[in-house]
């Protein structure tokens, strides 16, 4: 199975000169509120927010247990929900995995988060509901394969994607799977051997986001794509 990070041993003792640019972001408060979960629409829509600002809304073991824990229910038949929203607090939506987490991980430990990564995106993609993710800000890395993941994605004008792990010595495979199911792969290989970011128009040209909306009136186009969801058939949507 593809981890979500490439080579994993990389992350060792022996850490890249540049990563601990990247470690101070990765402070996690780890805590019941790192998924809020809310509900509109009478109970149809379901709303799973990324809150952990502090770390750029990594996604450390505790995010995505509450991640899949949430999302699994939603697939249960006596779940009342017709779509599912991924929103994220603050700036960025995700910046991927918590990487000092990972460094204080053992091997097992690693591998074990990986495969929890996997079975978190492959959650999404068997959910009997359409999943919207409503990106506003920054999605790198796995947080970038998660946004791949969804069904749907709208995101701001603001918005920013890559797959930035090339720069530290690091390969995003498992992003990268994600990416080539989307956008084609001279599009994902440009992306995943530069660890250039891309502009949200970028990724929509590509086809990895769904549609780019001004951030004046975001929330109203992210209503509107909601509405028109919940206007179709539950059992056709099933069969997405």
């Amino acid at each position: 199975m593809f981890s979500c990070l490439c080579r994993p041993k990389q992350l060792g003792s022996l850490v890249p000169p540049r990563l601990s640019t990247i470690l101070k972001y990765s402070q996690s408060t780890i805590g019941p509120t790192l998924v809020e979960s809310s509900r509109s629409h009478d109970d149809r829509v379901h709303i799973l927010t990324l809150n952990d600002p502090k770390t750029r809304n990594s996604l450390s073991k505790v995010m995505m247990q509450s991640l899949l824990s949430s999302i699994k229910g939603l697939g249960e038949a006596s779940s009342s929900a017709r779509l599912l929203q991924i929103r994220s607090k603050g700036p960025v939506f995700s910046s991927g995995h918590n990487l000092k987490e990972i460094q204080a991980m053992s091997q097992p430990e690693r591998e074990d988060l990986f495969n929890l990564c996997s079975e978190l995106m492959l959650s999404l993609q068997r959910l009997p509901i359409p999943v919207l993710a409503v990106v506003n800000g920054l999605a790198t890395a796995a947080g970038c394969q998660l946004v791949a993941s969804c069904d749907i994605s709208l995101a701001s004008k603001d918005s920013r994607f890559g797959t930035p792990g090339v720069k530290i010595g690091l390969f995003c495979s498992t992003p990268g799977v994600a990416l080539v199911r989307r956008v084609p792969n001279s599009k994902a290989l440009d992306m995943l051997l530069t660890g250039r970011e891309i502009t949200a128009e970028e990724a929509e040209q590509y086809g990895l986001i769904s549609r780019v909306v001004e951030s004046e009136g975001f929330d109203d186009v992210v209503r509107i794509y909601t509405e028109k969801i919940l206007e179709s058939s539950a059992a056709v949507l099933a069969r997405k």
